[in-house]
This record gives C-alpha cells, structure tokens and sequence, in this order.
C-alpha cells in the first residue's frame, strides 16, 4: 500500500503531539512532582490549623469545636509528614 505523503506528515504529527502530552502527563507524576505537592498539601493543612488556633484566640469559635477540627487538621498533616518523610528516603536519584 503506498502512503501519501501527506497522510504521514500529519501521522507524524500527531505522533509528535502524543509524545510531547504523554511527556508532560509522566512530568507531573515523577517523585519529585508527587513529594512537591505533597509538601504543598502539607502546609495548607498546617496553615488552616493556625488559622483555626487563631479563631480560638480571637473567641470565634468555642472549644469544644476547636478540638474536634484542630484534632482533624493535625492527624492529617502528620499522616502527610510522615508520607513525606518515607517517601523522601526512599526515592532514590
């Protein structure tokens, strides 16, 4: 079977499309991508615990509340830490 010459130009490109969306889709799952947004998680969790703190000192919310959702926000972030953290040792290169 001859192939036109036009036929493979626009196979080839896109070919060349799927590799450069397959490179950047395997980009965003490397180690390091995967331990950069885990970090990333890791601070907003931190950063809406000190939010929540200061809710309880400004007396915007009540106690009872502030243990139960600071109890929450704490148990994640450290369940991510220690993600993290594993993760961060085992990656090698």
């Amino acid at each position: 079977m001859i192939i036109r010459t036009s036929e493979l130009a626009s196979a080839q490109e896109k070919l060349n499309d799927l590799t450069k969306q397959k490179a950047e889709i395997l980009k965003s799952y490397s180690p390091g991508s995967l331990l950069h947004k885990l970090q990333e998680s890791m601070d907003k969790t931190d950063e809406e615990s000190e939010t929540l703190h200061q809710q309880l000192l400004d007396k915007e919310i009540d106690l009872a509340t502030f243990v139960q959702r600071y109890k929450k926000l704490r148990v994640v972030y450290h369940k991510r830490a220690l993600t993290h953290l594993a993760a961060k040792t085992s990656v090698v290169g």
